[in-house]
């Protein structure tokens, strides 16, 4: 990691005086980057990541908090030295950030996909696919669930006061919910189209919403009217933050752009371009509201100033294996990229990737790669990796051929296509052969 990317985190303290036209992007994950948060005081950064780790921010190397077996999909400082996680194998996990450990607090039935913090950072709120709302002490007292709505829950915020908590569903609803109590109040919106987050200023009197079908919309707190629609024809809204001390918001989609909304006259500041290709899947401000963090396909995180937006760079430059063009490949190629590339690679060294390397994977006993984190079910399992177990594992799927394994569950059909595959990989992760 270069020098001037660290130097400009620890710029992140509003006392250190951001630079103006200070771009900078932060490299080391082995997967898309799904989350992000600042610390209160600013001089930290997390990031949660498809390679199943949390990366940690500060001056000198990343540190990598590894104890998720899945993607990890939100993460939020407690404080400078505490924070939370969730993610795709459906557990919320406590840190220790000075001791890089962590505990778990308890888990969903489905992934978990967002998390809020309560304004006296002694509550913590999962928003889940299992159709609940996980309320879990960050004391480790006993969770409690909220339960109503009919499909997954994709955002939760808390008010002010913590007292209410407003969630989005994929049922199309946003909901109020009484926190004490474990009960829901009000229907703010019952609407044809998923919810995928929100943004709050409950001082103002202003809920904002983005949905699978591209809408922003605002809806007034008290009556639900809504006030303003910044709805365009790029969709979905994957992504909201809210700076309270300069009243803008920002507002992340499908298409790679990044929307920056002035909330006390209701116009747009900016609409720009921030990925060359796919989604802006994670967007926050920093501490002192001066630069806009995002994240989206590729392995990084990127922060522009917010008074020169777009400049210094683009997300998704770097194309991802898994979006070339099929016709470039052969058919074993072309089933690696799309089955196998985003989790493995086929060299040596291995990278920071969901999976170990596949480099001389023929003749390897299951579970043999050295300081890889399996599942305790590879680690226990007695075979060895050759064309028949290959074969079988995408035959039957991996939830068949290895239960309890952490590898996401997929199949390949046809038999010519595994065929080619064998065949491929035969070659490509030999030594001197073709590796991505």
């Amino acid at each position: 990691m270069r020098l001037r990317a660290f130097l400009t985190v620890l710029l992140l303290l509003p006392s250190a005086g951001v630079l103006a036209g200070d771009f900078f992007k932060l490299t080391g994950h082995g997967g898309p980057v799904r989350g992000i948060d600042v610390s209160p005081d600013g001089s930290r950064l997390l990031t949660a990541s498809f390679d199943y780790s949390v990366g940690l921010w500060q001056a000198g190397a990343p540190i990598w908090l590894e104890a998720h077996d899945a993607a990890v999909n939100a993460v939020r400082f407690i404080d400078a030295s505490t924070a939370v996680s969730a993610g795709d194998d459906n557990h919320v996990r406590l840190w220790d950030l000075e001791r890089g450990v962590s505990e778990r607090l308890g888990s969903h039935r489905a992934k978990v996909v967002s998390l809020a913090l309560s304004p006296d950072r002694s509550l913590v709120a999962s928003a889940s696919w299992d159709g609940r709302i996980g309320l879990w002490p960050v004391s480790g007292a006993p969770a409690r669930f909220l339960e109503g709505h009919s499909a997954g829950v994709n955002d939760v915020v808390f008010s002010a006061d913590g007292a209410r908590l407003y969630s989005g569903s994929t049922d199309g609803t946003v909901r109020v919910w009484d926190v004490a109590r474990g009960v829901q109040t009000r229907h703010m919106l019952k609407g044809r189209f998923g919810i995928n987050t929100l943004a709050l200023d409950e001082e103002a009197g202003w809920l904002a919403y983005g949905g699978v079908d591209g809408a922003t919309r605002i809806l007034d707190l008290e009556s639900a009217r809504e006030i303003a629609d910044f709805t365009l024809q790029r969709r979905p809204i994957l992504a909201m933050a809210f700076d309270a001390e300069s009243d803008r918001l920002a507002v992340g989609d499908g298409e790679g752009f990044i929307k920056v909304i002035d909330s006390r006259g209701w116009t747009v500041l900016r609409d720009f371009r921030a990925a060359l290709r796919g989604p802006v899947w994670a967007v926050a401000f920093s501490a002192d509201g001066q630069d806009i963090l995002a994240a989206g396909i590729d392995d990084a995180l990127y922060s522009w100033p917010v008074a020169a937006l777009g400049s210094g760079g683009l997300m998704g430059g770097k194309e991802r294996s898994f979006l070339r063009d099929p016709a470039s490949m052969g058919n074993g190629e072309r089933q690696f990229q799309r089955k196998c590339s985003i989790c493995h690679t086929l060299g040596p060294e291995g990278l920071r990737r969901a999976g170990p390397t596949l480099f001389g994977i023929f003749g390897r006993p299951a579970g043999g790669v050295s300081g890889y984190k399996y599942s305790r079910t590879l680690r226990e399992a007695e075979f060895v990796w050759n064309e028949d177990t290959i074969d079988a594992l995408f035959d039957e799927g991996p939830d068949r051929f290895v239960p309890g394994t952490k590898m996401p569950m997929q199949r390949i059909a046809k038999p010519a296509d595994r065929d080619d595959l064998i065949a491929f990989l035969k070659y490509a992760t030999k030594e001197g052969g073709r590796q991505r």
